[in-house]
């Protein structure tokens, strides 16, 4: 199970989002989704039902949620694992970055992925050969 572009939670918040103000992210979320070589944690499938459930602004429904998640069935979807998380802990002592920041790197490390789509991380950045793409960042600076 391998994938060479890791998707976080933003990307499918984006796009999956019903807010007037997040159509220019919804199109470029989905443009980086439409690639072929994506892949997932349980963890980003987790944040995001969670947060696409609870905040209203994104309007998006538990059916809507649902059928985002299932339309992830095709890519590699990489399970929580104890090897996961003691991997997570280290990377959150060795970058300085949250558990669940961490956790995000170590699922796409394992999956072999050489980039990881995030909003949250530092563009840029690499994590022992992951390197950070903030797709948004011509959105945000238009």
């Amino acid at each position: 199970m391998t994938a060479q572009y890791f998707i976080d939670t933003n990307v499918l918040l984006y796009a999956g989002s019903g807010a007037n103000e997040d159509q220019a992210k919804k199109a470029v979320a989905r443009q980086v989704l439409a690639q072929a070589d994506i892949g997932f944690s349980a963890q980003v499938m987790q944040e995001f039902y969670y947060a696409a459930v609870r905040k209203e602004r994104l309007k998006i429904t538990h059916d809507e949620a649902v059928l985002i998640l299932e339309a992830l069935n095709p890519f590699p979807v990489l399970p929580v694992s104890r090897e996961l998380v003691l991997e997570a802990v280290e990377l959150t002592v060795r970058y300085k970055v949250s558990y669940w920041d961490a956790a995000i790197i170590a699922a796409a490390r394992r999956l072999g992925c050489d980039v990881l789509y995030s909003e949250d991380l530092s563009h840029g950045q690499d994590y022992d050969g992951v390197k950070v793409v903030n797709p948004f960042l011509a959105v945000a600076s238009a």
